[in-house]
């Protein structure tokens, strides 16, 4: 009962009272109105973060925001960085860019969607400004820029200025003399943060459960890929805490691509409302509530094969994988047992050992495609598993043909993890019965040439493929190792039209995911599509191995990638039986 009352306690604190100088402000992740991520803690080596609170149409914004720009350019250069903090319900992305394009405003505006971070910090009125020492991650000034300025009203010259004395004081490792005062600006519509006590009768059975259920029990569940399973509210109430960070830095659940472009299959994103509930649940206590209990019925991975029986499993030979060290990429070729061609229209990846199976790649080794397929295109001709990327079955009346004289080939990437195993994947492949009508092609963009500068924040790359005839797009997916940090593919149609495919702000490594248009895209010949990679070589990016390092292409993680896959097939007209 004491540790129950203890998370209780340390549950409850989360998040109910506005900030007040000295206090720690707690970590997040929002986009910005251009759609660049921006993580609080990543900012840990600058001397301090000034956030300032915008609002579209807000008058004392406005006028505040040449005065912030005079504090800006005289302390940017020393270390401080600069953010605007949009948490109204009504500013929506689009709003927020023009109202930044016709006012000039050149500072990242954070769209805080879930009202979240607004409501942790405190948040009130408009053109206040929250002054963060990143050495403790606390509060060290929230008040206005000076006091110029009121609601209605402004002295034709500011006698106190508040933002410069704080950053000043904060630089010299002093306290600021003046920590706190009355924001003027105009007032910021919180309506769940009068609503707290009803947030302890959220109800776990019908609101929360479900949440949890439909989202996150795909890997939180007995044989999935997440470290721990839903399997009730015991296991949720522990890990509440957890739960609420990565949703406030948006970790999980790990669907990275930007909304605002492109709608994807198997999208397991929340919604801000889902997000508000499951936050303001868990910091009212995570209480259990009346009803059943949804979690409850999370079985284990049942199968195997959830596409049912394959027509054909074939084993990778087996392998021991030492309990520590480096494993160098295995490229294992299984003799192709068929007697003639099959069409293959999925395939499913069943690892011997999850805990040190990087990835596998299936594809051909076919000796005849030589000269008009990349060895990289046939290696992944089939698809491959990743940490949350596994079977995609291919468009109904499409497939990959096996030639009978082609041997399978497989790319195996082991991670030890401190216990020597021995491991014997499987592929299940499963068939046409007869030939589809279109044959899926894949395309890589991507280039070896790559050199990753020192302590580099940003270095960005970008490969271009011109389609030299129709086609139409069904997937994308960005690669790249431990450094890898946003992704993008853009079209750039014939007639100089633009088009976002896929927004990446926050690559992670960690899940490889395939994102499969809900509407395949026609693109027309002449279309170039771009892919941009950002890399973060710096230390502010905790999974760098050495950002000292100047960084090459290369196989292992410790090196870098910039690859872009694309799943398509060519418009043309239908073949007879007898081409198939």
């Amino acid at each position: 009962m004491k540790s129950l009352a203890f998370l209780v306690l340390l549950l409850v604190s989360l998040g109910v009272r506005a900030l007040e100088p000295g206090d720690r402000v707690d970590n997040f992740r929002l986009l910005d109105h251009r759609g660049i991520s921006h993580e609080l803690h990543y900012l840990s080596d600058r001397k301090a973060v000034v956030i300032m609170v915008h609002g579209n149409g807000c008058p004392v914004v406005r006028q505040a925001l040449p005065a912030l720009r005079a504090v800006r350019e005289r302390f940017e250069r020393e270390g401080v960085t600069f953010l605007l903090l949009d948490s109204h319900r009504h500013d929506d992305r689009a709003a927020v860019t023009a109202e930044a394009r016709e006012f000039g405003i050149d500072l990242p505006v954070l769209l805080d969607e879930t009202q979240l971070v607004g409501e942790s910090l405190g948040v009130t009125r408009t053109a206040e400004v929250f002054v963060i020492d990143p050495a403790t991650w606390t509060l060290v000034y929230r008040g206005p820029v000076d006091d110029r300025l009121a609601y209605g009203a402004q002295k034709p010259a500011a006698a106190r200025h508040y933002l410069s004395d704080a950053l000043a004081a904060t630089l010299a490792g002093q306290a600021a003399p003046v920590k706190k005062v009355a924001a003027v600006g105009c007032l910021v519509d919180f309506p769940e943060r009068d609503r707290r006590a009803e947030h302890a009768r959220i109800s776990y059975s019908e609101s929360v459960a479900p949440i949890l259920r439909d989202r996150c029990s795909v890997c939180h569940r007995p044989g999935g890929v997440a470290p721990w399973a839903m399997t009730g509210y015991p296991a949720v109430r522990g890990f509440a805490p957890m739960i609420r960070e990565v949703l406030r830095t948006k970790r999980m659940p790990p669907w990275y691509a930007d909304p605002q472009h492109g709608h994807f299959v198997g999208d397991l994103s929340l919604t801000p409302d889902e997000t508000r509930t499951l936050v303001h649940w868990i910091e009212a206590g995570a209480p259990r509530g009346d009803g059943p209990d949804p979690l409850t019925a999370v079985t284990a991975v049942e199968s195997d094969w959830p596409l049912g029986p394959p027509d054909l499993v074939v084993e990778i030979p087996a392998f021991d994988v030492p309990a520590t060290g480096v494993v160098d990429y295995l490229y294992p070729r299984v003799r192709n047992p068929l007697g003639e061609d099959k069409w293959v229209r999925a395939i499913h990846i069943v690892p011997g050992s999850r805990a040190v199976v990087h990835h596998v790649l299936a594809g051909i080794a076919d000796p005849s495609l030589r000269a008009q397929r990349p060895f990289i295109e046939q290696l992944a001709a089939f698809g491959g598993y990743s940490p949350g990327r596994n079977f995609l079955p291919f468009p109904d009346g499409s497939g990959v043909r096996l030639r009978a004289g082609a041997d399978l080939l497989f790319q195996m990437h082991y991670t030890p993890n401190g216990k020597a195993v021995q491991d014997v994947t499987r592929v299940g492949f499963y068939f046409h019965a007869q030939p589809p009508e279109h044959e899926m092609r894949l395309q890589f963009l991507m280039t070896r040439g790559l050199r990753i500068p020192p302590h580099a924040k940003a270095h960005a790359e970008t490969v271009v493929h011109t389609f030299e005839r129709d086609v139409i797009l069904y997937s994308l997916m960005p690669h790249a190792h431990l450094r890898g940090k946003a992704a993008k593919f853009t079209a750039v149609f014939p007639d100089g039209r633009e088009e976002t495919l896929l927004s990446v702000p926050r690559y992670d490594f960690n899940w490889q995911t395939v994102y499969v248009l809900n509407e395949p895209r026609p693109l027309p010949a002449g279309t170039q599509v771009k892919f941009e990679m950002v890399w973060d070589n710096s230390a502010q990016n905790p999974a760098n191995p050495d950002p000292s390092r100047a960084v090459p292409w290369g196989d292992q993680t410790w090196d870098e990638m910039n690859a872009g896959w694309i799943r398509y097939r060519e418009i043309a007209p239908a073949r007879t039986a007898s081409e198939r």
